[in-house]
């Protein structure tokens, strides 16, 4: 099968949104890195590379915002209060260990 130029054309906000996934999954690489790192000079490279990391998907993340491709719902004070008890739970866990 042969792909013509218009099908593997992508547009502004499908763009936007590759790019977008990919430095998230660079942002999870650099964490597991940084969390694995052996020496503190690799894990302070790593460090730097997950901030640099971080700041483009943040970019990005304006960038579809303002174009109205991105619309983050707020989230619900039920899911907010469930995510303070599950911290506050981890949180005494390990405290008592």
């Amino acid at each position: 099968m042969k792909l013509g130029k218009s099908d593997v054309t992508l547009n502004e906000q499908d763009t936007l949104q590759d790019m977008l996934e990919g430095e998230k999954q660079l942002m999870n690489i650099y964490t597991t890195a940084l969390f694995e790192g052996s020496t503190k000079n690799i894990r302070k490279n790593f460090s730097a590379n997950l901030l640099g990391v971080a700041e483009n998907q943040y970019c990005l993340f304006n960038q579809m915002s303002s174009r109205g491709y991105y619309k983050p719902q707020p989230a619900k004070k039920m899911m907010i209060d469930q995510a303070n008890d599950t911290y506050k739970k981890q949180k005494n866990s390990l405290k008592a260990n």
